[in-house]
């Protein structure tokens, strides 16, 4: 193996070993919006709220997606991520409404 492609593995493990790191993050942090977005659910559920606020969830992806392009992230990728998970915190409060 030449002096390069030691040098060129290293630093893909390193890069990986960051990828790693970051998927965990990814995980945590969402694990910990979950939790909130549940508690949300169940106040919804004890005052009759409807479980879904468009208005709230169009400001949120506006808002995301000004985070993207402040990121240098393509905003329809952070966009379609974001609906996404607001798909699946608005199934989480339905469950709750029944």
């Amino acid at each position: 193996m030449t002096d390069a492609t030691t040098r060129a593995a290293d630093l893909l493990a390193d890069h990986r070993a960051s990828i790693d790191r970051l998927d965990a993050i990814l995980v945590y942090t969402l694990a910990e919006r979950f939790k909130h977005t549940q508690s949300v659910g169940r106040l919804k559920a004890r005052h009759d709220l409807p479980p879904s606020d468009p208005s709230r969830e169009a400001s949120q992806i506006e808002r995301l997606e000004r985070l993207a392009r402040e990121a240098d992230l393509d905003p329809e990728f952070a966009r379609k991520f974001l609906t996404f998970v607001i798909a699946e915190v608005i199934r989480h409060h339905e469950h709750y409404q029944s």
